[in-house]
């Protein structure tokens, strides 16, 4: 089973972390590992490479996931708000097609 967690404060992306494994098919060939994978990665990469962002985390180890927005520039909100649904909306997605093998969890922070 995957679980994902999300943070969101004010809407904002504030952290992700996603682990296990689903389980939906053999090793390499786990279609819900492969688009949890994908959304995760793609939401790291195009925040890493924004400026005025900092993040930190990555893959510690396989199954495990962990992504922190350690500060962001303030004109950069609407940029991060919009990963960030991009990310939710797209665990949601999976979550809703493979419910026993994919679970979200999300937060809201005031």
């Amino acid at each position: 089973m995957i679980r994902a967690e999300l943070v969101l404060e004010g809407g904002y992306l504030r952290s992700c972390h996603i682990s296990g494994h689903a389980g939906a098919g053999p090793k390499g060939s786990d279609i819900v590992c492969a688009a949890v994978s994908v959304l995760a990665r793609t939401a790291f990469i195009v925040l890493s490479k924004r400026k005025g962002i900092e993040i930190n985390g990555g893959n510690p180890e396989r199954g495990e996931f962990r992504m922190e927005v350690k500060s962001l520039d303030g004109e950069i909100k609407d940029f991060l708000a919009g990963v960030g649904a991009f990310l939710e909306e797209g665990l949601v997605s999976v979550s809703k097609d493979y419910p026993d093998f994919c679970i979200v969890n999300i937060e809201e922070e005031l």
